[in-house]
């Protein structure tokens, strides 16, 4: 479905996805009319103008997320101010592309996207993965090897990331960073912009229980509470609270983690250290990088946990409860 009140700009993205894709497509330019239509035609994918007249490209977003929960949408917008992005975020765009858009670009997103409406919709006995950080590769130091195992298994990916922490660039930096990385694997990344260094647990609670009620994990995975880093820390008691019905709760070690986190899981990821340290890479890539992404570090990390488990490499666990699905 394509909700763009400009003719010119929803033919020719028409066009493009039909001719480039295959794609069957529905434009509208009234975008109080999409609703009705959702349920019959069940698009793989959605992509929005924000300002149209008779309704918000951002408050159609909620009525989508309400009728179809996990539907992924593309926000297209001529206005690319950091409002506009951190707002379209918020309201769980899983895309935010800036006009005038290549048409390579706009195929590569939607190809991307509907592969992973697709997975959704058959992962029926599958596990349903969601794992937290409170900063941009967080996720990805502690368990980025044990995630990209779950995608080869053909397990639904998802990262929350609570915050876009303090590196430059603030929240754009972070989505596009972060967004790269999830790519590498066919992962989903959603995004909030919680005060960094200072977000309150009942905000935290909040986020996460939108994302657990819209993808129903079967397994999360989140910091542990041995940290030194008080985001981590409330990271971790967050989901402790929104996510008390899912079945599988797991922590990782995170870059502050300290002697009293207590791995009981050792997962192998021989096989998956090219695609961790490349998700790695994504990250911080302008000027001086910290050292938590370095290489080298992250292959020893993993070669020293491996000596309490099987193979050459592997990440460490801490089990709080699960079901039979981790590692």
């Amino acid at each position: 479905m394509v909700v763009e009140d400009d003719l010119d700009v929803a033919e020719y993205t028409r066009t493009i996805l039909e001719n480039k894709l295959g794609c069957t497509v529905l434009t509208f330019t009234d975008p109080t009319e999409v609703l009705a239509s959702v349920g019959d035609f069940r698009p793989e994918v959605v992509i929005t103008d924000i300002e149209m007249p008779g309704m918000s490209g951002l408050d159609l977003i909620v009525q989508l997320r309400e009728a179809r929960p996990g539907i992924p949408v593309i926000v297209m917008t001529a206005h690319a101010s950091i409002d506009y992005a951190v707002t379209a975020l918020r309201n769980q765009a899983n895309e935010f592309l800036t006009k005038p858009i290549s048409s390579s670009e706009l195929v590569s997103h939607v190809r991307r996207l509907a592969e992973d409406s697709r997975v959704r919709a058959n992962a029926a006995g599958k596990s349903v993965v969601l794992a937290i950080g409170a900063h941009p590769d967080d996720v990805e130091i502690g368990v980025g090897g044990t995630l990209a195992a779950h995608r080869a298994a053909g397990d639904p990916v998802a990262i929350l990331t609570l915050s876009s922490g303090s590196r430059d660039g603030g929240i754009r930096a972070a989505w596009e960073e972060g967004s790269a990385s999830a790519r590498l694997i066919g992962a989903r990344l959603l995004m909030e912009e919680l005060p960094a260094r200072e977000f309150r647990q009942e905000q935290a609670v909040d986020v996460i229980a939108k994302a657990v009620a819209e993808l129903l994990p079967t397994i999360i995975y989140v910091h542990t509470e041995h940290d030194r880093d008080q985001d981590h820390r409330t990271a971790f008691g967050a989901t402790m609270i929104a996510a008390s019905d899912v079945s599988s709760l797991v922590c990782f070690q995170g870059s502050t983690a300290t002697v009293d986190y207590r791995p009981n899981r050792f997962v192998t990821i021989d096989g998956f250290t090219d695609a961790k340290l490349a998700m790695l890479d994504c990250f911080a890539r302008g000027g001086s990088r910290p050292g938590i992404l370095d290489p080298d570090l992250a292959l020893a990390t993993a070669r020293y946990w491996a000596r309490f488990g099987q193979g050459t490499y592997c990440e460490p666990l801490e089990i709080i409860r699960e079901s039979g699905q981790v590692g």
